[in-house]
């Protein structure tokens, strides 16, 4: 069996931690030997955060290498430019279209790059790009934009979507459980 991949990024506060969680939890209730490798810069700041996930039949690194990452979630996208070198040529790259400042830009140094999902699409083969914050909105809580990924996600594995639900069942905290597998369903739900 070979090693799966995933890079989940995004910044502090987008759920990006648990997220990786999530997928750690998947992969060992399957099985698969995991190791997660997580990075925060200020990760409760709005700094960069980036998870790598590996997991298989046996996996001796935690860091996906540049250019071998299966899939690439990306909360928002400049952190999915930042990112996407790590994808491989027919990897898919999951985008959530919101735009977070970095420090540059709130100080006045720099500007938000604009066309960034164009030149995603440009440069990688399977870009999905929703906007999965205003999605968020609808269900009435902006913090499950990260599950609502999550189901994305999901529906470009194979792995059974009743076990995902029972893995976002044990993962997250009680109190959010149903909004959390209404979210999961919402991006599961995307064609």
């Amino acid at each position: 069996m070979t090693t799966n991949n995933i890079l989940v990024v995004g910044v502090g506060g987008q759920g990006t931690l648990i997220t990786s969680r999530i997928l750690g939890n998947l992969a060992m209730s399957l099985g698969y030997d995991v190791k997660l490798s997580e990075v925060h810069g200020m990760a409760q700041r709005g700094g960069s955060v980036v998870t790598h996930i590996r997991y298989g039949e046996k996996v001796h690194s935690p860091l996906v290498e540049v250019g071998q990452a299966d899939i690439i979630v990306s909360f928002e996208k400049l952190e999915a430019l930042r990112w996407k070198h790590f994808l491989k040529e027919d990897g898919i790259m999951l985008v959530n279209t919101q735009e977070i400042d970095p420090m540059p830009v709130i100080i006045g140094t720099s500007t938000y790059p604009e066309d960034i999902i164009e030149q995603l699409e440009q440069e990688c083969e399977n870009v999905i790009a929703i906007d999965a914050l205003s999605r968020a909105k609808e269900l009435g809580n902006i913090k499950v934009a990260n599950t609502i990924l999550l189901g994305l996600l999901a529906k470009n594995m194979s792995i059974p979507k009743d076990k995902w639900i029972e893995i976002i069942k044990s993962t997250v905290p009680q109190k959010t459980i149903d909004i959390n597998i209404a979210a999961f369903e919402n991006g599961y739900a995307i064609v």
